[in-house]
C-alpha cells in the first residue's frame, strides 16, 4: 500500500522565512515584489500559507533570501522522519540554523520553537559583532 505524497514544497518554511527577511529589512511586499520579480499578491499568498510558488518563484525567492533551495524544498517531515539530523549550510545565517534545531525537537511544541527562535534571534542581532565593530574595537 502506498502512502499518501506529501507537497515537495515546505511553503509554510518559505512564507515564514520571507516574512522575517521583509521585515527585518523594513520593505514592504511590493518592495521585496521589485526586488524578486515575483508579484506582491503571490508573495502575500505564501506569507499567508496560501499560496503554491512555481519553480522560477521558488528559484528567486531562495536566491532573495540567500538559502538552498533544499531547504525549501525538503517539503514537510512526518513524525516518523523527525529522528533525521537537521542539515544546515555553511552560508546560512546563526539564527537560521538554530531555529531549524528548535523546530526539529521533538521535545518543543511549534510556538514553543517559534517563540524560542525570535529570542534568540533578538538576542543574537543585540549581541553579535559586525565587521565595523571589530575594526574599531581592535584600533583601542
Amino acid at each position: 500500500m502506498s502512502r499518501p505524497i506529501k507537497g515537495l514544497v515546505n511553503t509554510e518554511e518559505l512564507g515564514r522565512a520571507i516574512k522575517r527577511r521583509r521585515e527585518e529589512l523594513g520593505l514592504s511586499l511590493r518592495d521585496v515584489a521589485t526586488e524578486t520579480a515575483v508579484s506582491a499578491s503571490t508573495l502575500s499568498r505564501i506569507e499567508n500559507g496560501t499560496g503554491k510558488p512555481d519553480a522560477d518563484n521558488i528559484a528567486r525567492l531562495t536566491s532573495w533570501l540567500d538559502v538552498p533551495m533544499e531547504r525549501i524544498l525538503g517539503g514537510r517531515h512526518s513524525q516518523s522522519d523527525s529522528s533525521k539530523a537537521v542539515v544546515y549550510y555553511p552560508q546560512e545565517p546563526t539564527p537560521e540554523i538554530v531555529e531549524a534545531h528548535l523546530r526539529a525537537d521533538r521535545n518543543l511544541t511549534p510556538e514553543t520553537a517559534s517563540a524560542l527562535s525570535e529570542l534568540f534571534r533578538v538576542a543574537y542581532n543585540q549581541f553579535s559583532k559586525t565587521d565595523s565593530d571589530k575594526v574599531s574595537r581592535k584600533r583601542r
